[in-house]
Protein backbone atom coordinates (compact mmCIF):
# COMPACT_ATOMS: atom_id res chain seq x y z
CA UNK A 1 0.00 0.00 0.00
CA UNK A 2 2.66 2.37 0.76
CA UNK A 3 4.11 2.06 -2.94
CA UNK A 4 0.60 2.46 -4.58
CA UNK A 5 0.62 5.86 -2.16
CA UNK A 6 4.11 6.91 -3.36
CA UNK A 7 3.30 6.74 -6.89
CA UNK A 8 0.98 9.83 -6.04
CA UNK A 9 3.79 11.63 -3.91
CA UNK A 10 6.31 11.01 -6.72
CA UNK A 11 4.59 12.18 -9.27
CA UNK A 12 3.20 15.13 -7.06
CA UNK A 13 6.80 15.88 -5.95
CA UNK A 14 8.06 15.89 -9.64
CA UNK A 15 5.51 17.96 -10.92
CA UNK A 16 5.40 20.55 -8.53
CA UNK A 17 9.14 20.77 -7.80
CA UNK A 18 10.79 20.19 -10.71
CA UNK A 19 10.65 21.09 -14.48
CA UNK A 20 9.58 17.66 -16.14
CA UNK A 21 6.73 17.75 -17.66
CA UNK A 22 3.68 15.65 -17.14
CA UNK A 23 3.74 13.77 -20.89
CA UNK A 24 7.39 12.90 -20.12
CA UNK A 25 7.33 11.69 -16.65
CA UNK A 26 4.09 9.48 -18.43
CA UNK A 27 6.39 7.93 -20.73
CA UNK A 28 9.70 7.61 -18.66
CA UNK A 29 7.25 6.41 -15.80
CA UNK A 30 5.53 3.34 -17.82
CA UNK A 31 9.02 2.72 -19.90
CA UNK A 32 10.44 2.04 -16.35
CA UNK A 33 7.88 -0.08 -15.16
CA UNK A 34 8.21 -1.91 -19.02
CA UNK A 35 11.43 -2.60 -18.24
CA UNK A 36 11.38 -3.77 -14.33
CA UNK A 37 8.69 -6.26 -15.31
CA UNK A 38 10.00 -7.60 -17.92
CA UNK A 39 13.37 -8.36 -16.37
CA UNK A 40 10.96 -9.71 -13.71
CA UNK A 41 9.52 -11.98 -16.05
CA UNK A 42 12.70 -13.07 -18.10
CA UNK A 43 14.31 -13.98 -14.08
CA UNK A 44 10.94 -16.08 -13.71
CA UNK A 45 11.62 -17.71 -17.01
CA UNK A 46 8.45 -16.76 -18.56
CA UNK A 47 7.44 -15.81 -22.16
CA UNK A 48 6.06 -12.17 -22.54
CA UNK A 49 5.40 -13.20 -26.66
CA UNK A 50 1.00 -11.97 -26.83
CA UNK A 51 1.06 -11.38 -22.75
CA UNK A 52 -1.72 -8.10 -22.26
CA UNK A 53 -3.91 -6.59 -24.53
CA UNK A 54 -4.33 -3.43 -26.95
CA UNK A 55 -7.48 -2.45 -24.70
CA UNK A 56 -5.92 -3.16 -21.56
CA UNK A 57 -3.09 -1.51 -22.25
CA UNK A 58 -4.74 1.65 -23.41
CA UNK A 59 -6.77 1.70 -20.30
CA UNK A 60 -3.85 1.87 -18.48
CA UNK A 61 -2.49 4.46 -20.60
CA UNK A 62 -5.05 6.97 -20.33
CA UNK A 63 -4.63 6.37 -16.38
CA UNK A 64 -1.38 6.86 -16.13
CA UNK A 65 -1.48 10.31 -18.83
CA UNK A 66 -4.58 11.61 -16.63
CA UNK A 67 -3.05 10.68 -13.43
CA UNK A 68 0.06 12.59 -14.19
CA UNK A 69 -1.62 16.02 -16.16
CA UNK A 70 -4.00 16.19 -12.81
CA UNK A 71 -1.00 16.80 -10.29
CA UNK A 72 -0.58 19.34 -11.86
CA UNK A 73 -2.70 21.76 -9.61
CA UNK A 74 -3.52 18.68 -6.98
CA UNK A 75 -2.46 17.98 -3.63
CA UNK A 76 -1.12 14.24 -3.34
CA UNK A 77 -3.69 13.73 -1.04
CA UNK A 78 -6.83 15.14 -3.17
CA UNK A 79 -5.46 13.31 -5.66
CA UNK A 80 -5.30 9.71 -3.86
CA UNK A 81 -8.81 10.07 -2.37
CA UNK A 82 -10.70 11.17 -6.10
CA UNK A 83 -8.30 8.17 -7.73
CA UNK A 84 -9.33 5.82 -5.35
CA UNK A 85 -13.06 7.02 -4.71
CA UNK A 86 -13.19 7.19 -8.64
CA UNK A 87 -11.76 2.96 -9.06
CA UNK A 88 -13.94 2.05 -6.37
CA UNK A 89 -17.13 3.47 -7.51
CA UNK A 90 -16.75 2.69 -10.93
CA UNK A 91 -16.23 -1.42 -9.96
CA UNK A 92 -19.11 -1.17 -7.90
CA UNK A 93 -21.44 0.43 -11.16
CA UNK A 94 -20.38 -1.99 -13.20
CA UNK A 95 -21.11 -5.02 -10.96
CA UNK A 96 -24.25 -3.42 -10.56
CA UNK A 97 -25.01 -3.11 -14.21
CA UNK A 98 -23.82 -6.62 -14.42
CA UNK A 99 -26.76 -7.82 -12.32
CA UNK A 100 -25.00 -7.79 -9.38
CA UNK A 101 -27.95 -6.76 -6.74
CA UNK A 102 -26.61 -4.54 -3.45
CA UNK A 103 -27.57 -5.08 0.11
CA UNK A 104 -29.39 -1.44 2.05
CA UNK A 105 -26.10 -1.48 3.97
CA UNK A 106 -24.11 -1.34 0.58
CA UNK A 107 -26.37 1.14 -1.32
CA UNK A 108 -26.16 3.46 1.61
CA UNK A 109 -22.05 3.01 1.56
CA UNK A 110 -22.45 3.67 -2.11
CA UNK A 111 -24.18 6.52 -1.80
CA UNK A 112 -21.61 7.90 1.13
CA UNK A 113 -19.40 7.45 -0.92
CA UNK A 114 -20.52 9.05 -4.10
CA UNK A 115 -21.70 12.10 -1.49
CA UNK A 116 -18.16 12.52 -0.19
CA UNK A 117 -16.47 13.02 -3.97
CA UNK A 118 -19.14 15.46 -4.38
CA UNK A 119 -18.65 17.73 -1.46
CA UNK A 120 -14.72 17.44 -1.86
CA UNK A 121 -15.51 18.60 -5.72
CA UNK A 122 -18.32 21.19 -4.69
CA UNK A 123 -17.07 25.17 -5.53
CA UNK A 124 -15.16 26.98 -2.61
CA UNK A 125 -11.81 28.30 -1.42
CA UNK A 126 -10.75 24.72 -0.65
CA UNK A 127 -12.57 23.16 -3.96
CA UNK A 128 -9.68 21.26 -5.93
CA UNK A 129 -8.75 22.75 -9.08
CA UNK A 130 -11.63 21.71 -11.26
CA UNK A 131 -9.26 20.51 -14.23
CA UNK A 132 -7.39 18.16 -12.30
CA UNK A 133 -10.17 16.96 -10.74
CA UNK A 134 -12.01 15.52 -13.41
CA UNK A 135 -8.53 14.49 -15.00
CA UNK A 136 -8.38 12.14 -11.86
CA UNK A 137 -11.92 11.04 -11.79
CA UNK A 138 -10.95 10.19 -15.57
CA UNK A 139 -7.85 8.63 -14.43
CA UNK A 140 -10.01 6.14 -11.74
CA UNK A 141 -12.05 5.36 -14.14
CA UNK A 142 -10.16 4.20 -16.52
CA UNK A 143 -7.90 2.31 -13.69
CA UNK A 144 -11.27 0.39 -12.72
CA UNK A 145 -11.55 -0.61 -16.31
CA UNK A 146 -8.37 -2.18 -16.53
CA UNK A 147 -8.45 -3.98 -12.97
CA UNK A 148 -12.16 -5.53 -14.26
CA UNK A 149 -10.51 -6.54 -17.47
CA UNK A 150 -7.40 -7.91 -15.43
CA UNK A 151 -9.17 -9.32 -11.99
CA UNK A 152 -9.22 -12.67 -13.58
CA UNK A 153 -6.03 -12.96 -15.25
CA UNK A 154 -4.10 -16.43 -14.62
CA UNK A 155 -0.71 -15.18 -14.37
CA UNK A 156 -1.41 -11.06 -13.37
CA UNK A 157 2.47 -10.09 -13.36
CA UNK A 158 2.78 -11.64 -16.87
CA UNK A 159 -0.42 -10.17 -18.31
CA UNK A 160 0.76 -6.37 -16.42
CA UNK A 161 3.83 -6.75 -17.84
CA UNK A 162 2.87 -7.67 -21.75
CA UNK A 163 0.06 -4.24 -20.66
CA UNK A 164 2.82 -2.06 -20.04
CA UNK A 165 5.10 -3.04 -22.85
CA UNK A 166 1.91 -2.07 -24.92
CA UNK A 167 1.69 1.23 -23.32
CA UNK A 168 4.92 2.29 -24.82
CA UNK A 169 3.89 3.62 -28.62
CA UNK A 170 1.02 5.10 -27.30
CA UNK A 171 3.62 6.98 -24.44
CA UNK A 172 5.95 8.37 -27.86
CA UNK A 173 2.72 9.67 -29.69
CA UNK A 174 1.84 11.88 -26.63
CA UNK A 175 5.44 12.99 -26.74
CA UNK A 176 5.08 13.63 -30.34
CA UNK A 177 1.43 15.59 -29.43
CA UNK A 178 3.22 17.49 -26.22
CA UNK A 179 6.40 18.43 -28.32
CA UNK A 180 6.56 21.73 -27.82
CA UNK A 181 6.15 21.88 -24.24
CA UNK A 182 8.72 19.08 -22.96
CA UNK A 183 11.13 19.61 -20.33
CA UNK A 184 13.00 17.13 -18.55
CA UNK A 185 15.49 17.61 -15.64
CA UNK A 186 17.56 14.87 -13.68
CA UNK A 187 15.70 15.38 -10.68
CA UNK A 188 12.31 14.88 -12.35
CA UNK A 189 14.20 11.55 -14.49
CA UNK A 190 15.05 10.33 -11.40
CA UNK A 191 11.66 10.48 -9.54
CA UNK A 192 9.13 9.21 -12.57
CA UNK A 193 11.94 5.95 -12.62
CA UNK A 194 11.20 5.56 -9.01
CA UNK A 195 7.61 5.69 -9.95
CA UNK A 196 7.86 3.13 -12.85
CA UNK A 197 9.83 0.78 -10.82
CA UNK A 198 9.34 0.46 -7.60
CA UNK A 199 5.70 2.13 -6.68
CA UNK A 200 4.51 0.59 -10.05
CA UNK A 201 7.01 -2.30 -11.13
CA UNK A 202 7.55 -3.56 -7.72
CA UNK A 203 4.68 -2.17 -5.75
CA UNK A 204 2.80 -4.33 -8.33
CA UNK A 205 4.40 -7.40 -8.24
CA UNK A 206 4.38 -7.84 -4.41
CA UNK A 207 0.46 -6.99 -4.77
CA UNK A 208 -0.20 -9.94 -6.92
CA UNK A 209 2.01 -12.01 -4.67
CA UNK A 210 0.27 -11.67 -1.84
CA UNK A 211 -3.01 -11.62 -3.41
CA UNK A 212 -3.31 -15.70 -2.99
CA UNK A 213 -2.93 -15.01 0.71
CA UNK A 214 -5.70 -12.57 1.27
CA UNK A 215 -9.46 -12.63 1.75
CA UNK A 216 -10.80 -11.00 -1.20
CA UNK A 217 -12.66 -8.65 1.75
CA UNK A 218 -9.36 -8.13 2.95
CA UNK A 219 -7.55 -7.20 0.10
CA UNK A 220 -10.52 -4.59 -0.65
CA UNK A 221 -10.27 -3.48 2.79
CA UNK A 222 -7.06 -2.77 3.04
CA UNK A 223 -6.78 -0.81 -0.01
CA UNK A 224 -8.87 1.74 2.25
CA UNK A 225 -5.35 3.04 3.81
CA UNK A 226 -3.71 4.29 0.63
CA UNK A 227 -5.61 8.02 0.55
CA UNK A 228 -4.86 7.85 4.17
CA UNK A 229 -1.01 7.11 3.98
CA UNK A 230 -1.01 9.35 0.82
CA UNK A 231 -2.63 12.50 2.77
CA UNK A 232 0.73 11.51 5.85
CA UNK A 233 2.99 11.34 3.60
CA UNK A 234 1.86 14.14 1.90
CA UNK A 235 1.85 16.24 4.95
CA UNK A 236 5.33 15.31 6.12
CA UNK A 237 7.49 15.18 3.07
CA UNK A 238 5.71 17.75 0.87
CA UNK A 239 4.27 20.34 3.59
CA UNK A 240 1.32 19.48 1.74
CA UNK A 241 -1.71 21.15 4.44
CA UNK A 242 -4.90 18.60 5.40
CA UNK A 243 -7.92 20.62 5.24
CA UNK A 244 -11.01 20.52 7.11
CA UNK A 245 -12.90 19.42 3.87
CA UNK A 246 -10.60 17.01 2.77
CA UNK A 247 -10.49 15.28 6.04
CA UNK A 248 -14.25 15.30 6.09
CA UNK A 249 -14.83 14.17 2.51
CA UNK A 250 -11.26 11.72 3.37
CA UNK A 251 -13.98 10.15 6.49
CA UNK A 252 -17.48 10.14 4.45
CA UNK A 253 -15.99 8.70 1.49
CA UNK A 254 -13.64 5.76 2.46
CA UNK A 255 -16.12 4.88 5.47
CA UNK A 256 -19.14 4.57 2.42
CA UNK A 257 -16.89 2.21 0.61
CA UNK A 258 -15.94 0.46 3.64
CA UNK A 259 -19.40 -0.12 4.05
CA UNK A 260 -19.34 -1.44 0.77
CA UNK A 261 -16.90 -3.93 1.32
CA UNK A 262 -18.72 -5.16 4.80
CA UNK A 263 -21.82 -5.83 3.89
CA UNK A 264 -20.80 -7.43 0.71
CA UNK A 265 -18.83 -9.71 3.10
CA UNK A 266 -21.27 -12.51 3.73
CA UNK A 267 -21.92 -13.49 0.07
CA UNK A 268 -18.91 -13.09 -0.58
CA UNK A 269 -16.80 -16.27 -2.08
CA UNK A 270 -13.40 -16.77 0.30
CA UNK A 271 -10.47 -16.57 -1.70
CA UNK A 272 -11.55 -15.03 -5.37
CA UNK A 273 -9.43 -12.95 -6.47
CA UNK A 274 -10.12 -9.28 -6.00
CA UNK A 275 -9.77 -6.26 -8.20
CA UNK A 276 -6.18 -5.47 -8.97
CA UNK A 277 -6.15 -1.85 -8.05
CA UNK A 278 -3.25 1.02 -7.80
CA UNK A 279 -3.29 4.21 -6.33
Amino acid sequence: MCAFAGNSLLCRAALANTTIDPASFTAIRLASGAAFLSLLVAWQRKSISGAGSWCSATLLFLYAAAFSYAYISLSAATGALLLFGAVQITMIGVGFSRGERLTAGQVTGAALALAGLIGLLLPGITAPEPLGAMLMVAAGIAWGGYSLRGRHATDATLATTGNFIRTLPLAALLMLLASGSLSIDATGTLLAIASGALASGLGYALWYAALPYLRASSAATVQLSVPVITALAGALLLSEPISLRLAIASIVTLGGIAMVIHYGRARSIPNTEPPQNDK
